[in-house]
């Protein structure tokens, strides 16, 4: 591909991961809406929003025809294996996390060691440090999630905090994985249809453990709305988005992205919910902001 046909692809990359980034972060309170009205416990949520992701995008691969162009072939099928128990796993440790510890610490070390995990595996395979302008990225990156997010009142202490780091480390590995793994294109096989079968297969692994909780849901309007946007924007669409533009966004960049996620949940905690972020706070978001402007212009 010449520098000249690449360039543009990479920016429109950069834009595809900025709003996948919006998405994911509406994801936030829209979960936390559909376990509050749904009276449901974080794995129950996971599951459904796994199960109606991938229910939402495979309604719109119908839609356009694209099910019946589709070939079953080993290849696919072991790549949507792979999607579906990657986004499973990296759901399950991230909730495992959160429940040990807290939202802030689990959300600070799964978000902020993908970048780093990606980084890393990416210089083995290469045999290359990343560049300045990644590192530096990197760097201040994590610092302005650990301001953003940190909030070390009422957080355990000895193994348990140990433990729910941890299965943090774990989800930040699972995310990881599936970033490095999505951005080899197979045959046949396009961001939408690993959106909807992965979510799908996903979703279903998770289901067992989410019934065990309970997975009831009251069928009221409010509640239903909820859980089809919760489905649909953050996970159908925002997964759908992100990895399309795996293709040609760098690695590195890709999983900066996913700090989108964190930054716009805590702005709409503040100015939708009346969260106070602080000085603090504030501070991490400026740096995060800053970080991420940093990847996108030199992508």
């Amino acid at each position: 591909m010449s520098t000249s046909v690449a360039a543009p692809a990479r920016g429109r990359s950069a834009v595809t991961l900025m709003i996948a980034g919006v998405f994911w972060g509406t994801g936030g309170l829209s979960g936390t809406l559909l376990a509050t009205k749904g009276h449901l416990q974080p794995l129950p949520v996971a599951a459904y929003r796994l199960l109606l992701g991938g229910c939402c995008t495979v309604l719109f691969l119908w839609a356009r025809g694209s099910l019946r162009r589709m070939v079953w072939t080993k290849s696919v099928l072991r790549r949507l294996l792979a999607a579906g128990v990657l986004l499973a796993q990296f759901q399950t440790c991230y909730f495992g996390a959160i429940s040990l510890t807290s939202v802030s610490v689990s959300t600070m070390v799964t978000i902020g060691s993908v970048p780093v995990f990606v980084a890393l595996v990416t210089a083995i395979r290469t045999r290359r440090l990343p560049g300045a302008v990644n590192l530096v990225a990197i760097g201040v990156a994590v610092l302005g999630l650990v301001l953003l997010t940190w909030s070390p009142e009422g957080i355990p202490g000895g193994w348990q905090l140990a433990a729910g780091v941890a299965l943090a480390l774990a989800a930040g590995g699972g995310f990881a994985a599936l970033t490095l793994l999505t951005r080899r294109p197979v045959e046949g096989l396009d961001a939408f249809s690993t959106t909807a079968f992965g979510c799908l297969l996903g979703g279903l692994l998770l289901t067992p453990a989410g019934l065990w909780f309970g997975m009831a849901l009251p069928l009221r309007a409010d509640v239903l709305a909820v859980a089809l946007y919760f489905g649909l924007v953050p996970t159908g669409i925002g997964y759908a988005m992100y990895f399309l533009a795996l293709r040609t966004a760098p690695a590195v960049v890709a999983a900066l992205s996913a700090l989108l996620e964190p930054l716009i949940a805590a702005f709409l905690s503040a100015f939708v919910l009346h969260d106070q972020l602080g000085v603090v706070g504030w501070t991490g978001a400026a740096l995060l902001v800053g970080a991420l402007a940093l990847t996108y212009t030199r992508a």
